[in-house]
């Protein structure tokens, strides 16, 4: 049986092939499309490297990054797609968008780690348990009081503190002189702080 295909020319053809703008996006259709032909894709050794490179890239730059790859990828293998998706899809670079996930995925485990046999394990996972933001069991809070006061009262209390220092104590006695072995020491004057005028 013979299939007769007519186009449809009120549609217009593009120019060229319409452009990818993100390399993630590329990476999965030219995967789709590699599976759907039955390609190869087995990914060798240089699949690898430039897999994980590419993760590096977009970890350190993602728009720089996504640019680079974009003009490079046309001559990529489909094992090299195949690669570069398996490891985008795996460390996705939308870290912020799975953050919700990533917190439940870790109380989850937190909580299988709470029947865990091994009582330190066990400890463990409930202390982290309990320091999570919405339990809040184990945060540790600091207060800190502020006392106000005025202007008037800081420098009185400043004039004080200062009229304390300046004046003696009536009960203070001079320093006594002590001779050893017959002679007198200027204590002053064995320890340098001598000043000229003192002589």
């Amino acid at each position: 049986m013979q299939i007769h295909i007519e186009p449809d020319l009120a549609i217009p053809m593009p120019d060229k092939d319409l452009p990818f703008s993100d390399f993630h996006e590329k990476a999965i259709a030219a995967c789709n499309s590699a599976e759907f032909l039955g390609l190869d894709t087995k990914p060798d050794e240089d699949d690898k490297k430039i897999a994980e490179q590419a993760a590096y890239d977009i970890a350190e730059e993602p728009v720089t990054a996504n640019k680079k790859l974009l003009k490079k990828s046309t001559t990529f293998t489909p094992a090299t797609y195949k690669q570069v998706r398996g490891v985008l899809d795996e460390f996705s670079i939308r870290v912020v968008d799975n953050a919700t996930q990533i917190r439940l995925l870790v109380t989850n485990k937190l909580i299988l780690e709470s029947d865990n046999p091994d009582p330190k394990v066990r400890i463990r996972a409930l202390e982290l348990l309990g320091k999570i933001t919405d339990v809040g069991l184990f945060t540790e809070k600091s207060e800190v009081t502020v006392t106000h006061r005025s202007s008037e009262e800081l420098v009185s209390s400043l004039r004080a503190k200062i009229q304390k220092l300046m004046h003696t104590d009536e009960d203070a006695i001079d320093a006594e002189v002590i001779e050893i072995n017959g002679e007198t020491i200027d204590l002053d004057e064995e320890l340098g702080t001598k000043e000229p005028w003192d002589v």
